[in-house]
């Protein structure tokens, strides 16, 4: 024990082994969903299922590890919600790029994330964004969320005359999805740990006299990898085509990361009095390294979780807490069974109660300046309408450029928002 406590500098942070690994499990309860969703999501794009739920698990437990040892903070990753469902369903789906080609673009980007690091620029790239396009694209990803969880759910179907319509409410799936979300948001509001996971056990219970579940066990070993290990195509990755997926995947990730753990340490108390936030080289070391490996493990980006803000108040405040929830994703490897059975109208409903809760960075963008709150409402609009992260967040920067110039306030035009812009002007002329 004295060697845990000296390496994680846990009497300095004022907690406990005790404390810690109490955290870490908080934190894992709470986003252990991703184990279930992720690989469901990946396997709309032709993913084998059975990998892609070793490569969640691996890439979760392999990214809050390094997250851990290597920067010492309570802040655990996996493959991100709204990032995995742009992998799918835009990149894969919409534009026809096979899964090994969007791997390669996720390795890419993952890079581009470590060179950033590396070459200490990042500060300039983050602090040039501004803070209204980071809540457009934060508010843009949970409506995409949200409306792919509504049509999982069956809730919202295509329409020709009107675009989308209402589903079939009356189906047992939808209504079943339907009481998923309600119980998904009432246990939230009662803060019960892994409100998310409880609601998807119970639907997924629920729905077995019907016959929509088969079990095929709880516990066996993990199904191969293989399917997916080390098949990226960096080489197709690297068209000119595909450079705006890569720019995606990239500010996603980059921008997903800073707003969790600016959020998450200001929490616990860890960031300075300046608002910078101490040892943020090895953060996004190990967040950029996350990436990577999961494009070798065959899963889209790792990202920092919002919900190790559960384990924070839970009083973790070292990388202990991590460790402690990459050890539980480990160990998750042998439920595949379990987690392979669980019906895609039992996970859907966790992609609109993500979204809802991303739906609240609209309230802090300035409405009283139209500069700042127009170019951010066209990111968020751009995002879920155009069906693409990479397109609305192009969108925004492009109007953002165009409404500052028109309103006589040039001077308020990061470098990064200049480049961005018209590398995203060029791009959407080129397609």
């Amino acid at each position: 024990m004295g060697t845990i406590e000296r390496f994680f500098r846990l009497k300095e942070n004022g907690t406990s082994v005790s404390v810690e690994v109490t955290a870490g499990l908080t934190t894992f309860l709470t986003m252990s969903y991703i184990i279930v969703v992720n690989p469901q999501i990946l396997a709309a794009a032709g993913i084998d299922q059975g990998a892609a739920f070793v490569a969640t698990c691996l890439a979760a437990a392999l990214g809050s590890l390094a997250m851990g040892l290597i920067a010492n903070y309570p802040i655990a990753l996996a493959p991100g919600m709204g990032i995995n469902a742009y992998f799918a369903f835009t990149v894969v789906g919409a534009l026809g790029v096979p899964w090994q080609t969007a791997l390669g673009a996720v390795f890419l980007s993952g890079c581009l994330f470590l060179a950033i690091s590396l070459l200490r620029i990042r500060e300039w790239l983050v602090n040039s964004i501004p803070f209204s396009l980071k809540l457009g694209i934060g508010a843009g990803i949970g409506l995409f969320l949200g409306l792919l969880g509504l049509h999982g759910m069956g809730v919202v179907v295509a329409k020709p005359a009107t675009l989308v319509g209402l589903g079939s409410i009356g189906t047992p799936s939808t209504l079943f999805a339907c009481l998923g979300f309600v119980l998904m948001a009432g246990l939230a509001a009662r803060r019960v740990p892994g409100a998310i996971l409880v609601a998807i056990g119970v639907i997924t219970l629920a729905a077995v006299p019907l016959g929509l579940v088969t079990f095929h066990g709880v516990v066996a070993p993990p199904p191969p990898l293989s399917p997916t290990l080390l098949q990226l195509d960096i080489a197709g990755a690297l068209k000119l085509s595909l450079v705006s997926v890569v720019l995606a995947f990239f500010l996603v990730d980059l921008l997903d990361n800073m707003g969790t753990l600016i959020a998450t340490l200001h929490r616990a108390g860890l960031m300075r009095a300046d608002g910078t936030v101490p040892r943020l080289g090895r953060v996004l070391l190990a967040d950029s390294g996350g990436a990577i490996v999961s494009s070798l493990l065959g899963t889209s980006p790792t990202v920092s979780y919002i919900e190790s803000a559960s384990g924070i108040a839970a009083g973790g405040r070292t990388g202990l807490a991590a460790v402690t929830a990459a050890g539980l994703f480990a160990l998750s490897l042998l439920c595949a069974p379990l987690a392979l059975a669980v019906p895609a109208f039992a996970t859907a409903p966790a992609l609109l109660f993500v979204a809802c809760s991303m739906l609240g960075a609209l309230r802090d963008l300035e409405w009283g300046d139209a500069t700042e709150a127009l170019p951010a409402a066209v990111t968020a609009l751009g995002i879920v309408f155009t069906f693409s992260i990479a397109t609305g967040i192009g969108l925004g920067f492009i109007a953002y450029v165009g409404v500052k110039l028109i309103a006589g306030r040039w001077r308020d035009i990061g470098g990064a928002v200049w480049l961005i812009a018209t590398a995203s002007a060029l791009m959407l002329a080129i397609e």
